[in-house]
């Protein structure tokens, strides 16, 4: 028999999540066997789920095909329909030693029920196995599931379950074995991970977590934290901003839109307003300071205006990372019920917004012309800076490693350096 073959779909938790299963697939002995973590942020990413079952079904004749991820949670049903299909396991049970004990071959043929799909509401706990390195150098600590949100287009609660976080003080164990292992930069990973906290006692805050990582991690080179609502923000953060040159001047935002009544209809916590004050705050405190921003084009009844003030925003807000997604209804939705745009217009506006973010990138490259920056080497011949560009070299350099580069040029979406 084989080792099980892994793909996954959708986020960096997914990814994270994957990395788990593979050790407790090897713990239980499970061979031979196809897993897919799925994702269920769009249906499009259910089609692809699909695909990809299909696809591996194929590559892999004979094999068990175990569906999990969020559009398994999701829409169980959907999968177990599927020939190729032989288990369908939720998102907490993908986490759980049992789950995978039960998956070994012969146990798993014919001996349960084809879904093992839970409440996924009623999981109270967050996932109990926590992995010791994802990636080579850097590694990414899942800190929160979950969102007690509603957002109109999101399936997402009803995939991952409320918000659950995970104790300050199992974070910051587990950090410090990844720095004993050589890891030089952690990033802090979650579904809406600005509720981190809210559920443990005292209703710590984020920015509490980050400042105790800091504090008692100080061998930790570089700490950076994923996706954030800035709405969400606390005064802690702020400061960790402001004050602490480990954390990365680099944030990813959940914008979404750019226009008031759109943010309305989506059920955002955020205005237009509140989005471009949070930027302007945090970059004079941070000068240095860059921003991702995820933005939906074609949102239900967003009229041309509305779409330019989206368009807008990458300016208001100096953003210069730009995920676009082309709005497509999420059965199940409150959005998925709303007056729908037709497709060639939300198409022809994802294309404008990408290409507003390839301008913003593009003059943030060209303003690093000749500076000097301090690189994580991922590969030889690659590694990021503290703001997250990618920076190539044209020859070999220690991997894993924190090295100064003088910036010689740009191939975008990338930088070109030399060692300084």
């Amino acid at each position: 028999m084989t080792a099980p073959v892994f793909a996954t779909l959708g986020c960096r938790l997914n990814a994270y999540e994957t990395e788990a299963m593979k050790e407790l697939a090897a713990a239980a002995g499970v061979q031979g066997a196809v897993v897919v973590n799925t994702c269920a942020v769009t249906a499009e990413a259910v089609r692809k789920a699909k695909q990809e079952i299909r696809r591996l079904a194929r590559e892999n004749p004979g094999a068990p095909v175990i569906v999990t991820g969020c559009a398994a949670q999701t829409e169980p049903e959907t999968f177990a329909q599927m020939p190729e299909v032989t288990r369908v396991v939720g998102n907490h049970e993908k986490m759980q030693a049992e789950t995978w004990n039960a998956l070994r071959i012969p146990d798993l043929i014919g001996t349960t029920e084809k879904v093992q799909v839970n409440d996924i509401m009623s999981v109270k706990e967050t996932a109990g196995h926590l992995i010791d390195g994802f990636g080579r150098v850097r590694a990414y600590v899942q800190v929160q599931n979950g969102c007690d949100h509603r957002c109109t287009f999101c399936i997402i609660p009803y995939g991952r379950g409320n918000s659950r976080s995970v104790p300050a003080g199992v974070v910051i164990e587990q950090i410090k074995r990844l720095v004993d292992k050589g890891f030089q930069e952690v990033v802090l990973t979650g579904v809406d991970l600005t509720s981190w906290g809210a559920d443990l006692p005292g209703e710590p805050r984020l920015g509490d977590l980050v400042m105790r990582i800091l504090r008692l991690v100080p061998d930790l080179p570089r700490l950076r934290i994923s996706s954030i609502d800035s709405i969400e923000a606390d005064e802690n953060l702020m400061q960790a901003i402001a004050t602490e040159p480990r954390l990365m001047p680099h944030l990813h935002l959940s914008l979404q839109a750019g226009d008031d009544m759109i943010l309305k209809r989506m059920k955002r916590r955020h205005l237009r307003d509140d989005a471009i004050r949070f930027c302007e705050d945090a970059r004079k405190l941070r000068p240095d300071l860059v921003y991702g921003a995820d933005i939906i084009a074609g949102f239900p009844t967003e009229t041309e205006a509305m779409f330019e003030n989206s368009l807008r925003l990458v300016q208001d807000c100096g953003l210069t990372f730009l995920h676009v997604f082309p709005f497509s209804p999420r059965k199940g939705t409150p959005a998925a019920r709303m007056p729908q745009l037709q497709g060639p217009v939300i198409r022809d506006r994802a294309a404008r917004l990408r290409a507003a973010g390839e301008d913003a990138l593009a003059c943030h490259l060209a303003a690093q012309q000749g500076a000097l920056h301090r690189v994580l080497t991922e590969t030889p011949r690659m590694g990021r800076t503290e703001q997250f560009t990618e920076v190539t070299f044209a020859e070999d350099q220690p991997e894993g490693v924190i090295l100064t580069a003088r910036i010689t040029g740009q191939a975008a979406p990338r930088l070109t350096a030399v060692p300084a």
